[in-house]
Parts: structure tokens; C-alpha cells; sequence
């Protein structure tokens, strides 16, 4: 069944790049890591839920929010060009982390807004707790958007609602399992979370987010060499 390709080539993008958001060590993994730790698994993973919820928003908004803009040639090639340099950036920072810290803040202003949405939302609920730090990070949402112009203008995803939908299925699956995972191994404790494995987690993502970029690089030269041709 041919037709299903590019439905099943969108759901693997979406589980991948799922993964490769949620593994950098911020406010989500170790807002896990201790419930699980102090309260058990169940605890952790509706933090994880929570957090997988906002995540899915974000998702959904940037590709059907942007789609139709993605589509002017101009913003396509600027947003591959930027995609480039962004992952690249994000790789490099992941790599290069010495200590666990929170990867995907914009600065002093993003800090801000982040710390208004937790005062006015004051979560008192797990599910709320993990919902509300995705929430206020706009460095998810940003994300996000970066990918989704890269997705869509490599046809990794197919610019139809069965591929989007099954490109943001495929993040779905691709954030539970890794809060799953993360829930359970905090919630049997016994040091399987240590400060040096998460630096390991977090740097295994930059390897990927610097191969993606690399990539994307030479996706770029080709087009170049080959309109010069």
C-alpha cells in the first residue's frame, strides 16, 4: 500500500522528534525525576502527562497555525536557513552542557513571562504541574515552529491533515514513552537518575539536534549546486 508511506514516513518524523524534545534535562525531567523519586511513579507520570498535553498544543499550533505561511517561497527558504542555524545551536549547547540546567529558555524576558503563568496559574495538581511548565517555556513553542517549517518543506511530512495528524500522533507516542520511561526508572530510584546520566541524556540530543542540522546543511548546498547547474 504505497499511500500509506507518507503517512507512516510522518507518524516516524513526529515519534523521533518527540523523543529528541522531551530528553534535554529542563523543568519538566526533573520535576519528574523528584516526584518520582518522593511519591512514586503514578505521581511522576501525570506530571508527564501534563507536560506531553501542552507539548501537543504547541505542536498543533505550529503545524496547522503556520502551515499556509510556511508555503510563501521567501519564508521557505529563510526558515530552512534558520532551521540550519538553530539546530546546529541547540546541538552545540546540549553538547557542550557541563551541568544539568534548563536548555530551552529565550533569555531574561522569556524568564518573566514563565514566571507570571506559574504565579497566576499556581498548579496544585501533577497533571497541572507538568501542563503549566510547558506552558510558560515559548522556547518549546519556537521549537516546534523551527521544525515544523523543516518538516514540511523537506516533505517529511506531507502537507495534508492525515500527514500532520499523523506527524503529531507520532509526538504523542514519542513524549509519553519518554516521560514513561523517566517515570519509572525515578520512581525505583537507586541512583538510575544520577546528575552525570542526565548530562548524558542531554548530550545525546545534541549529537542528534548536530546531525539533523548537518543535514539540513547539506540539503541547502545541494539545492544551491543544483540551481547553479
Amino acid at each position: 500500500m504505497p499511500e500509506l508511506q507518507p503517512i507512516l514516513l510522518s507518524a516516524l518524523t513526529g515519534f523521533i522528534s518527540g523523543l529528541l524534545l522531551s530528553m534535554p534535562v529542563g523543568p519538566v525531567n526533573l520535576t519528574i525525576i523528584n516526584e518520582g523519586t518522593r511519591r512514586g511513579f503514578l505521581r511522576a507520570m501525570l506530571v508527564g502527562l501534563g507536560a506531553a498535553t501542552m507539548d501537543l498544543i504547541y505542536c498543533t499550533i505550529a503545524f496547522t497555525g503556520f502551515s499556509s505561511f510556511f508555503g510563501i517561497r521567501i519564508v521557505k527558504t529563510s526558515m530552512e536557513v534558520f532551521s540550519f542555524a538553530f539546530m546546529l545551536f541547540l546541538g552545540v549547547k546540549f553538547l557542550s552542557a557541563k551541568t544539568v540546567s534548563a536548555p530551552m529558555q529565550l533569555g531574561g524576558a522569556a524568564s518573566r513571562i514563565e514566571k507570571r503563568i506559574d504565579e497566576k496559574f499556581h498548579p496544585h495538581s501533577a497533571y497541572m504541574t507538568g501542563f503549566v511548565r510547558v506552558l510558560g517555556n515559548l522556547g518549546v513553542l519556537l521549537f516546534w515552529i523551527v521544525l515544523a517549517a523543516n518538516f514540511l518543506s523537506r516533505d517529511w511530512v506531507e502537507d495534508t491533515l492525515p500527514g500532520k495528524s499523523a506527524c503529531i500522533a507520532g509526538v504523542v507516542l514519542g513524549t509519553n514513552l519518554w516521560f514513561f520511561a523517566v517515570s519509572w526508572l525515578s520512581s525505583r530510584g537507586h541512583g538510575r537518575l544520577n546528575e552525570r546520566t542526565l548530562l548524558h541524556m542531554e548530550q545525546f540530543s545534541g549529537i542528534c539536534l548536530i546531525v539533523i542540522g548537518l543535514v539540513n546543511g547539506g540539503h541547502i548546498a545541494w539545492q544551491l549546486a543544483k540551481h547553479r547547474m
